[in-house]
């Protein structure tokens, strides 16, 4: 099979330029455009001067449809607003579009699945492998602990992150919900402050901590009478995100379209 040729959006930021370099370095991808938003100061430079490596012959643009249509797929960790505009430009480039941005409304999500039925889309919380594979594991704690065991999902990142809860947390909260046959909506518990009472069966639990330069940290605490269950999951590069949307880049190649999850790519759909 030829080459798989792959665009980044958001080409200057931190992950863009980490995507950068690994398709740079990848024997089987090639880097087929790099975009910014208008105005950014990078545009007109080459991707591979911008990160580091030797020129790539491929210059900072603007123009996305026209660089998606001369592409296989894009890899997208941007923001929400972009994310789903690009969204609906691979899906009439029909070209695979991998998600990796967080922080979206239901409105949001409800366009993406609309560009889905003409794109093949991977989209997910966080592209780590290993995150995925401890999202399917608190799914199968969850199923099979009953309500004597309290939920509570702990998060930490670096004090430039702008969401929150985190979209791993949110991951790993919809796992619980899933695991348990409950909805996240009406069980989550995002915010304790005051005089809250007891606390209630069944609700799921998040606390959000920011900081420093944590990459990002997650544990899954089951708490029970006399005992207590962590999952937990660290990051210590960023690295960890590339190579997982790289994976989920090659998987949905060829793939009819939909949207997929991490969990498709990993086959643990069924765990």
């Amino acid at each position: 099979m030829t080459h798989m040729r792959l665009v980044v959006v958001g080409a200057g930021g931190r992950m863009g330029r980490a995507l950068i370099r690994a398709i740079a370095e990848a024997s089987d991808l090639t880097l087929a455009g790099a975009i910014e938003p208008p105005g950014s100061e990078l545009i007109g430079r080459d991707a591979g001067e911008l990160v580091g490596l030797p020129a790539l012959d491929v210059r900072v643009g603007t123009d996305a449809l026209e660089t998606f249509a001369a592409a296989d797929g894009v890899i997208d960790f941007t923001v929400p607003a972009a994310s789903v505009a690009f969204a609906a430009l691979a899906a009439q480039a029909r070209i695979v579009h991998v998600i990796g941005t967080t922080g979206f409304s239901p409105e949001d999500e409800e366009k993406i699945a609309a560009a889905a039925r003409h794109a093949a889309i991977v989209k997910s919380g966080n592209m780590s492998l290993g995150v995925n594979l401890l999202a399917a594991l608190v799914r199968r704690v969850s199923r099979t602990l009953d309500e004597d065991y309290d939920i509570e999902i702990v998060e930490m990142h670096h004090n430039r992150k702008i969401d929150a809860p985190s979209g791993t947390a949110l991951l790993l909260g919809q796992a619980v919900a899933e695991g348990r046959g409950i909805d996240i909506g009406t069980q989550g518990v995002f915010a304790r402050h005051g005089h809250t009472g007891p606390r209630r069966a069944g609700d799921i639990g998040f606390a959000t901590l920011r900081g420093g330069t944590v990459i990002g940290d997650h544990t899954v605490v089951f708490a029970g009478t006399g005992e207590r269950i962590e999952l937990a999951h660290k990051a210590e590069n960023r690295e960890i995100y590339t190579r997982g949307a790289l994976a989920a880049a090659r998987w949905a190649r060829g793939r009819k379209p939909g949207l997929y999850s991490m969990a498709d790519v990993l086959g643990l759909s069924d765990f």
